[in-house]
């Protein structure tokens, strides 16, 4: 009785102090805690209808029992004020585009595992299934008399053999048969292994029926846009040396009533997004000449339907072209771009004039602070333009303006349930002149609700990927999972990101890993002046393009207490040779053969100097990257295990290059590199000391 009394107190003590722990580790709950990411909502693909009656877009929500991010269609009537999911239930829906009309919306919907294309119509609030598709459609157009859509759909192709295998005898168990590829591109990120096969395109009667086949080929062609009702505009790469040159691109015209197909444009350089105006004249597109450099901007065409007079339009606008609409009265064309960290709407006439209409669109991206975003147009005698409204507190909601951005409101409240209840962080721009040679560098910081500038505070620099991209003043649950744990966070824009021009963006051509070193350090030394963190207390993490900046810092400093390098490119002569980009990464970033030149290529590839790493650095990569395949992390990770670094390997399970495309990914990033980070951080050494 004695001893079972002893193990039951012994129990008990244990509970006490498992929940004493606990309760020492837990952050208040008006904090934006590892949880709440599962609470956050944004909107997507705004589609006003031509009418400017209604405005169809996509809600996302963060489904807990299956760790996904869930779309669904809602619908505003902008007359009534109602706001409504399209279909009842937890059924996901996607893609929402209004017939001419405004009386029918098509959308993309899943039955049974296999993708759908929709009709909803409007009067009777019923929805009708076009199809049965044996693969799933995409980029749905409708026919500008609203009979026929165009689509996407993948055309299973033959796979090489050399060799017939021979029959397994009856019950027996035989390895599987041997994948054979003779593809240069045979996997990609995000897919995986390609299956053989290509994208064509295929059109459907609105009543239904078998889809017909409008284009063939061994050449991926995509859907763009109708150029009247018997004929269709495609874009893609029939050349011969489509795999060595993959940004190439060409728009073409194809009759529905015999399927010739003629090319528009024939330069060398993507030429995509073909958007004809409103009376059929003239095609607008965007695209460049290709000069084989590791970036370039996108310029704005137009065309005559015919393919003649090609020209460009505002030839002095400083900004890449994004997203295009044609006006209503095809006098102009709207136009969405990248502008010092925002997404900005440009109206650009037909003679080239520039204005601009809205500003700070964007907030799509949940993760970090990217600017993700984009508008419709309706079609009425007072168009009404709906967007994709960003801010720096929360994500992405539907806004509408006029098409002089006069008259804003916001349609949507969708965390208006959560954020104004939780102390969330207060973001600050700062811009930050270069120490390498004083060029401005804009930045962002999040200041964590108990903030105050005595000098004292941890900060974490993330650097963006790409590292053609841009990071702005948006949303990031990222950034405010850091901001909960008491981390000043910064992030910033360095020579070669995107926004800024196509010269600040080319600084770092053929110098990559390169001066964008110092434009980063400067930013840090910025907030050390500023008394904004300890100096003692400095933390770097990126992504991608940031996570081999990340790689590259340690190579050059130690002023780091760690670091966390996220699915890095560690080596170039890999990932110019196994990368899903590898063709690019050799053709334009490096322009050198890395049997050839292996220097061209080890000159930015931190694997060259690792014996200059004392910095303790984690690795973190999804399992199946594609992108930065996993190997480039390892290579790193046992580099820094072999000079006795302290390093940690994290693999995450069944991500692609995109690690927090679920929920769970998102926080388990977060926190096990905040969890590296205080396991090196000089205060909470402190601290844990003192208690032991």
């Amino acid at each position: 009785m004695l001893f079972t009394r002893i193990l039951l107190l012994f129990a008990i003590t244990n509970i006490l102090l498992v929940n004493a722990n606990a309760t020492e580790k837990e952050v208040p709950s008006h904090y934006f805690t590892a949880e709440r990411v599962f609470d956050i909502e944004y909107a997507t693909d705004p589609q006003i209808s031509p009418n400017g009656k209604k405005v169809a877009y996509v809600r996302h929500t963060m489904d807990k029992m299956t760790d996904q991010d869930k779309s669904q269609i809602w619908l505003i009537d902008l007359v009534s004020g109602s706001h409504l999911p399209l279909l009842e239930g937890k059924q996901s829906s996607w893609s929402p585009r209004w017939s001419p009309d405004s009386k029918t919306l098509l959308y993309s919907t899943t039955s049974d595992g296999k993708v759908e294309l929709r009709l909803f119509f409007v009067a009777a609030n019923r929805s009708l299934t076009l199809s049965q598709f044996t693969r799933s459609p995409s980029n749905a157009v409708w026919s500008p008399d609203g009979k026929q859509i165009a689509f996407n759909m993948f055309v299973k192709g033959e796979k090489p053999s050399f060799a017939k295998p021979i029959s397994a005898p009856e019950g027996a168990t035989w390895n599987e048969a041997v994948k054979v590829y003779d593809d240069l591109i045979f996997r990609f990120d995000g897919s995986g292994y390609l299956e053989v096969g290509t994208d064509q395109v295929f059109s459907l009667p609105v009543e239904g029926g078998t889809p017909r086949q409008l284009t063939f080929g061994e050449a991926d062609l995509t859907m763009a846009s109708w150029l009247n009702n018997n004929t269709i505009l495609v874009e893609g790469n029939t050349n011969d040396d489509r795999d060595i040159d993959i940004i190439e691109s060409d728009i073409y015209r194809i009759s529905l009533d015999n399927l010739s197909m003629q090319a528009l444009t024939d330069r060398d350089g993507p030429d995509s997004s073909p958007i004809v105006s409103p009376n059929g004249k003239l095609i607008a597109y965007r695209g460049y000449t290709d000069k084989r450099l590791s970036y370039q901007q996108s310029n704005l065409y137009i065309m005559d339907a015919d393919g003649g007079n090609k020209r460009e339009l505002a030839k002095d606008f400083t900004g890449a072209i994004g997203q295009m609409q044609w006006s209503p009265d095809g006098k102009s064309l709207l136009v969405l771009s990248e502008d010092h960290g925002v997404l900005t709407l440009f109206n650009i006439s037909l003679r080239g004039k520039v204005k601009p209409v809205t500003s700070n669109i964007g907030g799509g991206s949940i993760g970090r602070p990217y600017a993700s975003g984009s508008f419709s147009v309706s079609a009425n005698k007072q168009p009404k333009i709906a967007y994709m409204l960003g801010s720096p507190d929360r994500p992405s909601e539907i806004s509408i303006t006029s098409i002089t951005g006069k008259n804003s409101s916001v349609l949507t409240k969708l965390n208006n349930d959560l954020l104004p209840y939780l102390n969330m962080a207060t973001v600050e721009e700062i811009k930050v002149t270069s120490s390498h040679d004083g060029k401005e560098i804009e930045a962002w910081v999040a200041l964590p609700p108990n903030f105050k500038a005595d000098g004292s505070f941890p900060m974490i620099l993330e650097i963006h990927g790409g590292p053609y991209a841009m990071y702005g003043p948006y949303f990031g649950s990222e950034i405010q999972r850091y901001a909960a744990e008491g981390y000043v966070t910064v992030w910033s824009n360095p020579r070669g990101s995107t926004g800024y021009g196509e010269d600040f963006a080319l600084e770092i051509d053929l110098n990559y890993p390169g001066n964008d070193y110092h434009d980063l350090m400067s930013v840090v030394d910025e907030l050390i002046k500023r008394k904004y963190v300890s100096d003692e207390r400095l933390f770097v993490t990126g992504g991608s393009g940031g996570g081999i900046l990340t790689a590259w810092i340690v190579t050059k400093t130690n002023r780091f207490a760690a670091a966390a390098s996220i699915k890095p490119v560690i080596n170039w002569m890999t990932m110019a040779l196994a990368g899903d980009i590898a063709p690019f990464v050799r053709r334009h970033w490096f322009r050198q053969d890395p049997w050839s030149n292996p220097d061209a290529f080890l000159k930015y590839s931190p694997i060259r100097y690792m014996d200059k790493v004392t910095t303790p650095t984690m690795v973190m990569v999804g399992e199946e990257d594609y992108r930065t395949p996993t190997w480039e992390a390892e290579q790193f990770y046992t580099a820094l295990k072999m000079l006795d670094v302290d390093t940690a390997l994290i693999r995450v399970p069944n991500a692609p290059h995109y690690i927090a495309s679920r929920p769970s990914r998102l926080i388990a990033k977060t926190d096990n590199i905040m969890g590296w980070f205080a396991k090196y951080d000089p205060v909470k050494i402190k601290q844990k000391g003192n208690k032991e």
